[in-house]
């Protein structure tokens, strides 16, 4: 977690030294935006990428041992797909 953590503030710190070598705010606010709808989308993308392999796991062993609890594990499966969904709406809402 600590290494993307770094590389994540590397990325931010030098998109704003290549914004600023432009000289021009709203090149600055531009790049910003951009990076703003990179990180809601791809770190929404992560967390569900995160919680689905857990809840996927845990699902798969609950339907092996009772098929009639499917639907229920499915919608549980299901509920972290939300992170991206907000994710996307955040990238069209900073563009």
């Amino acid at each position: 977690m600590k290494k993307l953590a770094t590389v994540l503030a590397a990325f931010a710190l030098a998109s704003v030294a290549f914004a600023q070598e432009a000289g021009n705010s709203d090149v600055l606010v531009a790049g910003l935006k951009a990076i703003g709808a990179g990180l809601a989308l791809g770190l929404g993308a992560i967390g569900t990428g995160i919680a689905q392999g857990r809840i996927g796991a845990a699902a798969a062993g609950v339907t092996a041992e009772s098929p009639e609890k499917f639907g229920q594990m499915l919608i549980w499966f299901v509920i972290p797909e939300t992170l991206v969904i907000f994710g996307f709406v955040g990238l069209f809402l900073l563009r």
